[in-house]
C-alpha cells in the first residue's frame, strides 16, 4: 500500500521549524525596535530646522517657536 506518499512526510518537519525561524525573526525585530528612544523622529527634524536656520530660510521666531513644538 506504499504508493509514494511517504516519501514527503519528511517536509512537515522541515517547515515547523522554518516557521519558528521566522516567528523567532519577527519577535527579535519587535524587541529590538521597541527598545529605540521615543521620540526619535525628531532628531532629523531638529537637524532639518537647524540647517534651515542657519541657511537664513527661516527668522529667529520661527526657528524658536518650531524648535519648542520638537522638543
Amino acid at each position: 500500500m506504499m504508493d509514494g506518499s511517504m516519501g514527503w512526510l519528511w517536509i512537515w518537519p522541515v517547515f515547523v521549524v522554518v516557521g519558528l525561524v521566522l516567528l523567532g525573526y519577527v519577535a527579535y525585530g519587535l524587541v529590538q525596535r521597541r527598545g529605540t528612544r521615543p521620540g526619535a523622529w525628531r532628531l532629523p527634524a531638529l537637524r532639518t530646522l537647524d540647517e534651515r536656520y542657519a541657511r537664513g530660510e527661516i527668522d529667529d521666531h520661527t526657528y524658536r517657536t518650531r524648535r519648542a513644538e520638537l522638543t
